[in-house]
């Protein structure tokens, strides 16, 4: 369970030589510029600019936009480098948002901010509640299991889904190029959700077999973006539950965005079905936004800790260091920590 890459790996504040109130305001005001974006997601206005640039006038008509908010509305977007507005007054996406926020595109990164919209954006509200009382403060709040409820609801579910394609999709790239795939002939995406990961991995490797492995629920679902993808020969779904059930076997397997959704127990009892499953020889992906070790750059990676809080009964991010020490304890060697894109890295153990 994640949230929107908005922030860079790292930020490093360079303190001029009188202090100034500035970072204090942008950073304490940050939601008007989050609100915008999230609400222009949710009217569509990207996805309708890609296909009719307009004026002013025109735009409020085909958006359903008041007149006393329209113009400031489009072009806060403007001075936040969303569009672009041209010397005629004609609205249109900038490269970014035409190739990303365009929901008839495959490379539609925005689920994961229709999510932010309709649940996060409410929930972080509510921080420092969870700081203070360390419970999660969404459907889970009272520590029940917090896929329980999106899980029960098709539509939350195929949200949800789409959400985790969409803010994974950079790092599933980055692994299907980075990892030394032509050692290894069968991949196994462990909470594969839409299986996005595995598509970019066998998409890119095509002597690759691979696994979706999630709940039944999310089959249906699964299958349908696999067959999208012409991937039906090579990618199969596997459904049960890693508390319950063995692992998938598979000479590599992956949790992408899975262990910061759970307590340190369970991160450990994960890594070590990983290890019984794979054979020798075989290697164990984990990636999320793995924070740095001295716990000071990776502002996502906390940021992302605290959305886990907010998620989640116990779920927690964590360093590169930690991860490789419970690899360890598992058994795995060779352990290592590599970059993929933004704030995420992969943790790589081999048995």
């Amino acid at each position: 369970m994640t949230i929107l890459l908005l922030l860079p790996q790292s930020r490093e504040l360079i303190y001029p030589m009188h202090p100034t109130p500035d970072h204090i305001l942008h950073t304490g005001l940050a939601f008007w510029s989050s609100k915008t974006l999230l609400s222009a997601v949710e009217m569509e206005i990207f996805t309708e600019l890609a296909k009719h640039p307009g004026d002013l006038a025109t735009l409020q008509g085909r958006l359903g936009l008041h007149p006393r908010g329209a113009r400031d509305f489009l072009d806060a977007l403007v001075a936040l480098g969303f569009l672009h507005r041209d010397g005629d007054g004609i609205y249109r996406n900038t490269p970014d948002t035409e190739l990303f926020l365009d929901k008839a595109k495959p490379s539609y990164i925005g689920g994961i901010l229709e999510m932010a919209n309709h649940r996060l954006y409410p929930f972080w509200g509510s921080l420092t509640t969870a700081v203070r009382t360390g419970e999660s403060q969404n459907e889970s709040k009272g520590g029940q299991d917090p896929f329980t409820a999106l899980y029960a609801d098709p539509a939350k579910l195929r949200e949800f889904l789409r959400a985790m394609s969409g803010v994974s999709r950079g790092a599933n790239m980055a692994i299907a190029q980075k990892f030394p795939w032509g050692e290894y002939r069968s991949c196994t995406d462990i909470g594969t959700a839409q299986g996005d990961l595995v598509t970019q991995i066998t998409l890119a490797q095509p002597h690759l077999q691979g696994i979706g492995f999630d709940l039944p629920e999310v089959g249906p679902i699964f299958e349908e973006y696999i067959a999208s993808n012409g991937l039906d020969a090579r990618v199969s779904f596997a459904g049960g539950s890693f508390f319950t059930d063995e692992l998938p076997k598979a000479d590599v397997l992956l949790f992408g965005h899975i262990l910061h959704d759970w307590d340190l127990a369970t991160k450990r009892m994960l890594l070590q079905k990983a290890y019984a499953a794979l054979p020798a020889g075989g290697a164990v992906v984990v990636y999320d936004s793995i924070i740095d070790d001295a716990r000071k750059e990776n502002a996502f990676g906390l940021l992302m800790s605290l959305n886990m809080l907010i998620e989640t009964p116990g779920g927690f991010d964590y360093t590169g260091a930690d991860c490789i020490g419970w690899m360890q304890e598992a058994g795995f060697t060779n352990c290592r920590v590599e970059h993929l894109v933004g704030p995420d890295s992969m943790v790589i153990g081999i048995k």
